[in-house]
């Protein structure tokens, strides 16, 4: 059976001048003639993305989606009407999000993100800004400490709302962010702590031991780069220190600090020099 707003693996059963056709169990599905790569012979197999046209058609294409069904992604809005807004999502047709699908009336430009699914009814692609529920609390696939990916979906007077993997939700605090973070953004990040609650603290840094290691190689590597010399030092504001290595104040002062009594640095005023190599 086919699975409208997936990927699936179909056969060709018949060229035509507008295309070709693909076999399923659910009958013939167009590939429109633009979409055919080159040398695909009758009896290939062809991997496609099936969703309903304006006609309600299923149809294929081998374009890629920027989300398939039961994904979240940030979407920008193309235009939008009394009824909903359209999102473009790398097809040719626009993700449709309806008005009561919307936390707030969606405006032409701005990037929301939103979940993916196949409305029962109508058997068509849509998109929802109201995520949380399609969120599920920490379970036994996470661990603290474990790397994950992150997408940043809104602020709030702590942090940072995440999405952990296309499946969590969660939160990054704001003093453990040093550089802009936007609706969309995606990163990786670490899990810092799994409440009871089932709520999901995360960090753009690797926590304890691990963390300081990583950070002074990088140090050392930036200090190699910079012919020995680095204008960073404890009084250096955080947003420097980021920009700069990527990392955090704490980070970087328990990675000196590292380096310093190993004696591969020495700590000046305003910055910091590599005394010898490892």
């Amino acid at each position: 059976m086919v699975e409208i707003g997936k990927y699936n693996e179909l056969e060709v059963a018949k060229f035509v001048d507008f295309g070709l056709y693909l076999d399923s169990e659910d009958g013939e599905i167009l590939l429109p003639i633009k979409y055919i790569p080159e040398g695909v012979q009758l009896g290939d197999k062809l991997n496609v993305f099936v969703y309903r046209d304006s006609e309600d058609r299923m149809i294929a294409t081998t374009l890629r989606p920027k989300a398939t069904a039961g994904q979240f992604a940030a979407l920008p809005v193309k235009d939008a009407s009394r009824l909903g807004a359209f999102l473009d999502w790398g097809l040719e047709k626009d993700l449709f999000v309806p008005f009561h699908n919307q936390r707030e009336p969606m405006q032409p430009g701005k990037t929301y993100v939103v979940y993916i699914y196949l409305d029962e009814s109508s058997d068509r692609l849509v998109g929802t800004a109201k995520i949380n529920k399609y969120l599920k609390p920490a379970d036994e696939n996470l661990s603290e400490g474990q790397k994950v990916d992150l997408l940043i979906t809104g602020t709030s007077d702590l942090g940072y709302n995440v999405i952990i993997n296309q499946q969590y939700g969660g939160v990054l605090y704001h003093n453990e962010v040093f550089r802009n973070l936007e609706i969309g953004t995606e990163t990786e990040g670490y899990i810092r702590k799994l409440r009871e609650d089932g709520k999901i603290d995360v960090s753009l840094q690797q926590a304890g031991y691990a963390e300081v290691k990583d950070a002074s190689q990088e140090i050392l590597e930036k200090l190699r780069a910079a012919g020995g010399v680095l204008p960073l030092s404890d009084n250096s504001e955080p947003q420097e220190i980021y920009r700069l290595l990527g990392m955090s104040k704490k980070t970087f002062k328990k990675a000196i600090g590292t380096l310093y009594r190993q004696g591969l640095i020495s700590l000046e005023p305003d910055l910091i020099r590599l005394q010898r190599e490892e």
